[in-house]
């Protein structure tokens, strides 16, 4: 392929809505090109590497027994109407009408289809276990869409979904899932982390969320350097310190601190560490009101205390609904004697026995001090759990040494989802009893668009991108010098041929340019080897050969004949 012939337009300068460096690669090496927020066409070299990425993620799903289909990305509202999700999936959900009135939504995922889809096609045990497979584009109207492909309004998913007939066949479906995500990311040169995870609103059993590692990830992740213990701090767990137990007086005393509302303000009122409080917030739980307890210094973790409560919604309460409960506006409320005396009270397990503790007094301008949580307050053992968000320093769970927190690029998911979508649908086969049973079922997500972008962020330096072969949109570029001397251009020709029909992708730099601009240009794009074929190099004995990731003083000279066989090598 010569370069003259291909559209790639590269840019000196930083797009202006770009905040992290792969966003930024991503618009200035010409892979993708901006259309709306949240909205991206993908230019020739984009789609190289997005085709690359998608014909590995096919090889690993087909060669664990996966089948691929495709399904609409327009879907019928009547199907996520009977798993109820059309009124719960929330504003994400792009939904509209057609001339009939009929609704349908721009799939943000495919559990539905695809359940419906089996419950039609298979009847027998026979059948099962099933895995199928589609790579198709999927649709979330994100509040903010943000960092290009990472958080978009459009992208492109591989979802998987398994239907089993028994625990034990979803238990294998999921771990050969699992196993063939890590050669999926491992093909894909990336450095994919699976860590434990929450299920949300996809399903509440085993999950796994594949991060690369990158400081420009949202998500972050508790991580044991000793143990390997990881996972989501929507999930993470940890050893909970001894709790507070310092001398108090035989009552709790009131203590004024009038205009102090937050933790911060009434520890410096009072000259104290954040530490010495308990924090005190009322949450709706399935709309009924309960208060949380956590260290003053702590947060609470919405999804530790959905599972705890065995909700189906947390949210904080609105104004009314704290005064109400407790007699108190919020940042002076606590769990000693509130206003509703049947309010449940829960508390993070490290306030398990503390005492000496500073609460809100359930009075305007007013906070508790000599509180004993068990002492003065209703809360039972079954009361407590781990209800905090994980912080760096707190002890991993299971070999006690200290957790770091890391940032991540979720890049995957595997759910195990039992019979939540199966049972709705009401997706039976006959066991060799004849008798029916309701298949088991798991899915499977990689964000292909979105693992496109993770490999510039965690793969790239100063210069560019620098792309692993398997998956960069030309293996090799060469630069080819002096376009307008024929001997020149036939040995860069002879080159390109001979590696393309060893089944390298070749791009040839043909344009009459000074080598310093291609050179930026090659790097910038990052294509792994580079060829540079040209008059004085040829004068001087050969043509020179250099990898991505090497400096300058790296490069070899070789023969012109021993190029393609030296490439191949490196390759």
């Amino acid at each position: 392929m010569k370069w003259t012939k291909t559209l790639i337009q590269t840019l000196r300068e930083n797009p202006g809505d770009a905040e992290i460096d792969s966003h930024k690669l991503l618009m200035r090496a010409g892979l993708a090109r901006k259309v709306a927020a949240g909205l991206y066409a993908y230019l020739p070299l984009g789609m190289r590497v997005l085709r690359k990425i998608q014909q590995i993620v096919r090889e690993e799903m087909d060669r664990a027994g996966a089948q691929e289909i495709v399904t609409p990305v327009l879907q019928p509202s009547e199907l996520w109407r009977t798993t109820g999700r059309w009124d719960t999936m929330g504003p994400n959900m792009f939904k509209l009408r057609d001339r009939a009135e009929h609704e349908f939504a721009l799939g943000p995922t495919a559990e539905e289809v695809f359940t419906d889809i089996a419950k039609g096609v298979v009847s027998s045990y026979r059948q099962l276990p099933l895995t199928i497979y589609q790579m198709q584009w999927k649709f979330r109207d994100e509040t903010r869409p943000r960092f290009g492909l990472m958080r978009s309004k459009e992208f492109l998913m591989k979802d998987a979904y398994s239907f089993d007939v028994d625990a034990e066949g979803a238990d294998k479906s999921y771990w050969t899932m699992y196993h063939a995500y890590e050669k999926i990311f491992s093909r894909c040169g990336l450095k994919a982390v699976p860590v434990q995870a929450d299920g949300g609103d996809m399903g509440d059993s085993l999950t796994h969320e594949f991060h690369v590692l990158a400081d420009a990830g949202e998500d972050g992740i508790a991580w044991c350097e000793h143990c390997g213990y990881a996972a989501n701090l929507e999930k993470a767990e940890r050893s909970a310190a001894a709790p507070k137990a310092a001398e108090c007086a035989a009552e709790p005393a009131e203590v004024a601190t009038p205009d102090a509302k937050t933790i911060e303000q009434v520890a410096k009122f009072m000259g104290l560490s954040a530490d010495a409080f308990v924090k005190s917030l009322v949450y709706v739980a399935d709309g009924k009101p309960v208060m949380v307890c956590v260290p003053g210094d702590r947060d609470v973790n919405d999804v530790k205390l959905k599972r705890f409560l065995g909700a189906k919604s947390v949210a904080l309460a609105d104004f009314d609904t704290v005064l109400a409960a407790t007699g108190a506006n919020a940042g002076f409320v606590g769990p000693v004697k509130p206003a509703d005396a049947n309010l449940r009270i829960v508390a993070d397990i490290s306030l398990k026995g503390a005492s000496g503790c500073i609460v809100g007094a359930n009075k305007d301008g007013y906070h508790l001090r000599d509180v004993g949580l068990t002492r003065d307050t209703k809360l039972q053992d079954g009361d407590f759990a781990d209800l905090v968000v994980v912080q760096a320093g707190d002890i991993c769970p299971h070999c006690g040494r200290p957790l770091a927190i890391k940032r991540g690029i979720e890049v995957g998911q595997v759910f195990k989802l039992g019979t939540k979508y199966t049972d709705a649908f009401k997706a039976v086969y006959k066991n060799d009893k004849l008798e029916e049973k309701t298949m088991i079922m798991g899915c499977y997500g990689v964000g292909v668009s979105r693992t496109l972008q993770a490999i510039i962020e965690q793969s790239h330096d100063k210069d560019g991108i620098i792309w692993p072969s398997s998956v960069a949109p030309y293996q090799v570029v060469v630069e080819l010098l002096d376009p307008d001397q024929p001997e020149v251009v036939k040995i860069a020709e002879d080159i390109e041929s001979a590696l393309e029909a060893s089944g390298v992708d070749v791009i040839v730099d043909d344009r009459p340019e000074r080598p310093g601009v291609k050179f930026k240009d090659a790097d910038l794009i990052g294509f792994p080897v580079r060829v540079v074929v040209g008059a004085k190099g040829l004068a001087n004995g050969g043509v020179e050969i250099k990898l991505r990731s090497e400096d300058k003083s790296q490069a070899r000279i070789v023969a012109p004949d021993a190029a393609v066989e030296a490439v191949r090598s490196i390759l």
